[in-house]
């Protein structure tokens, strides 16, 4: 490990790509601090942290999460990449039900550049949208005294200052994508979550020494931790690889096929996306009562009901990501597709008929491999609030932002990994060609 985090930075390539992408990053974290005009701070958070008490939990505390703090600070960055990431979502769900965009997915790099444009503008009206409801939020009678002058200048600004946030942010994650190291836009989020974590173990280590929390309460906590954190990288990991034989053809002189492959089927296939829709949906209920009902009657009620910790919110919960799962596996990945390339190049899965045969094949597999991680990610996303009120922990691990942590770490990693398998190759390519001269 110390000697590869020591070549990292001796490939001239690969140390220009990494700083570059920590500069990016570190851009993104000073703009986290920069409010919006005209929000008194102080009032926004005392307001926040009134919400968190009274209702546990809402649509802004899983955005607030995304954004890395931005939305409860009212910074200019405080939609974060959420946009950009509701608008890919939106074009890749239309991808596999509006003919003209599937026709877009199948032409290779011009269908993706017609793609990735539609996105942009997508961004900048959620974004748009976006905005006006926040600034109208902030402005409303609810929240009086954290506007100073609400007015059209106000919420001229703000809509302004939100939408350009959105896109610097788009921006910057574009760039790290193109000329950085992993991938720009999920390393956005993952800045955002990490970022909070040092300022959690500090007040965890501040409550231990005040008395307030025990000690081996910490130390359960650590632990659990790091074994949580191990589990989420073994599963996302984690894959069932289906044997892909190819058979032998000859064009011209040339020989092709005749070798064997497999198709990695992964248990996680669908990443975060379900509790994420998960959390969308059941958290909507709730954060209407608590705005729209002043937390009386029915509304009250509901509110209770869909409140983190209740029973009817856990088995809901479950239920949503375990069908999200499948929703968005069946989504991006074909097994019919899979079977029809297949034979289209050749190749066959051995004991399984080609086309109809193996479809069915992949499909069971499929089935099988979805539900245990469905299961095993549904008790990540509950874990936050166990750890949070039975251990006393002062901030929330796991849920969400755990599964991305892992997963951005894990691919940039590879990443990396790859930079520095390719130079040795060309290095050794390279002296091998001197050696041949030399002899000559």
């Amino acid at each position: 490990m110390t000697n590869t985090l020591v070549n990292m930075f001796r490939i001239p390539d690969l140390k220009k790509k990494l700083l570059y992408t920590a500069f990016f990053l570190v851009l993104y974290r000073l703009g986290s601090f920069i409010p919006v005009p005209g929000v008194d701070l102080s009032a926004l958070k005392q307001f926040f942290a009134d919400l968190q008490r009274q209702s546990g939990g809402t649509l802004f505390d899983m955005l607030n999460i995304f954004v890395g703090g931005n939305f409860e600070r009212a910074s200019v960055f405080a939609l974060g990449i959420m946009p950009y990431i509701t608008a890919s979502i939106v074009i890749q769900l239309l991808g596999s039900i509006i003919p003209y965009f599937e026709k877009l997915r199948k032409e290779g790099a011009d269908g993706q550049k017609k793609l990735n444009q539609i996105t942009r503008y997508g961004t900048v009206a959620l974004a748009a949208f976006n905005a006006v409801t926040i600034t109208t939020w902030l402005s409303s009678s609810s929240m009086a005294g954290v506007v100073v002058n609400p007015g059209f200048l106000f919420h001229f600004t703000g809509i302004v200052t939100l939408v350009t946030g959105t896109m610097i942010v788009m921006w910057i994650g574009e760039q790290i994508t193109e000329n950085g190291i992993g991938n720009g836009i999920s390393l956005i989020i993952f800045a955002g979550i990490v970022a909070r974590y040092p300022e959690g173990f500090i007040q965890l280590f501040t409550l231990v020494i005040a008395g307030s929390t025990p000690f081996w309460k910490a130390i359960i906590a650590i632990l659990l931790m790091v074994f949580v954190t191990a589990a989420v990288i073994l599963v996302t990991e984690a894959m069932r690889k289906i044997p892909v034989q190819y058979a032998k053809r000859i064009v011209g002189r040339r020989v092709y096929g005749g070798q064997s492959t497999y198709i990695p089927l992964r248990v996680n296939t669908a990443g975060v996306i379900p509790i994420i829709f998960a959390q969308s949906v059941i958290m909507l209920p709730a954060t209407i009562a608590q705005f729209f009902g002043k937390g009386q009657g029915v509304w009250a009620t509901i509110q209770q009901m869909l409140s983190p910790g209740a029973w009817l919110y856990t088995i809901i919960y479950v239920t949503l990501i375990i069908f999200f799962a499948y929703f968005y596996t069946a989504i991006v990945l074909n097994p019919t597709d899979m079977a029809e390339n297949m034979v289209k190049y050749g190749g066959h899965i051995p004991g399984k008929k080609p086309g109809k045969k193996t479809a069915e094949y992949i499909n069971n597999v499929l089935t099988r491999i979805t539900l245990p991680g469905a299961i095993f990610f549904a008790f990540i996303a509950l874990l936050p609030e166990v750890m949070r009120d039975q251990l006393s922990l002062p901030f929330y691990f796991g849920g969400t932002g755990l599964i991305i942590v892992v997963g951005v770490a894990l691919d940039t990693l590879q990443q990396i990994e790859s930079h520095l398998v390719m130079r040795h190759y060309d290095g050794f390519m390279k002296k091998g060609k001197l050696r041949s001269r030399s002899g000559n």
